[in-house]
């Protein structure tokens, strides 16, 4: 199926700011749009684009000061199925990681696996590794955890949602991927577009969303 997607976003700056943009489609999936990702700038300021070491396309300008506005309109193609479950899929000792997976079990600014290594390996020390450990950790944040916009709070890490019990999409995300880096299974923050097929119509603007590779 087609599915049309983009942005319209707006930025009051006080002064000309260098800025990063992560609002690009991920390579993997640049093959699905059905025309140029031609993400518009106003007002119309040269944007340097790169690959990050994680495989993010990437803009990079000098955003003016005053109102800066981002704008993406395009569509594509989707088979429309959800990720498949392998029900099967083992874990891996961490002396036979790729090289490339390790950075994967170290803590980050919102992910403290050094605070929650303890906690993690309580609550999920005695599950059979693998793929049941990943589906019992993503049960415990989504029964743990009250979601809610107004907890959002760009400030928040892994700890806080833990000792808070609430907040948005990247702080579930947050919570899970710590407590898959402390039983040592690579993880990965990812973000994209929420989606608004086989769901209510919303009143509010849509948003972008959070999940979670292993």
């Amino acid at each position: 199926m087609l599915i049309r997607i983009g942005y319209d976003i707006s930025f009051e700056l006080a002064n000309p700011t260098p800025l990063i943009t992560m609002l690009y489609v991920h390579p993997s999936r640049r093959d699905d749009l059905q025309s140029a990702e031609g993400v518009g700038v106003e007002p119309g300021v040269p944007v340097h684009t790169y690959l990050d070491s994680f495989g993010n396309i990437c803009g990079r300008l000098l955003a003016p000061a005053g109102t800066v506005r981002f704008t993406l309109g395009t569509t594509i193609h989707d088979g429309g199925q959800p990720d498949p479950e392998s029900p099967e899929a083992v874990q891996h000792n961490v002396e036979d990681l790729p090289d490339e997976a390790l950075r994967f079990l170290l803590p980050s600014r919102y992910c403290e696996v050094d605070k929650l290594n303890d906690e993690a390996w309580r609550l999920f020390g005695p599950t059979r590794p693998g793929w049941s450990r990943v589906q019992t950790i993503c049960d415990w944040v989504h029964n743990h955890i009250t979601f809610g916009y107004h907890f959002a709070d760009p400030q928040k890490s892994a700890l806080e949602v833990y000792r808070d019990g609430k907040g948005v999409c990247r702080d579930f995300m947050h919570l899970a991927v710590t407590f898959c880096r402390c039983l040592n299974i690579p993880a990965r923050y990812v973000t994209g577009y929420l989606g608004d097929i086989g769901v209510p119509p919303a009143p509010y603007p849509m948003d972008f969303s959070a999940w979670f590779e292993v």
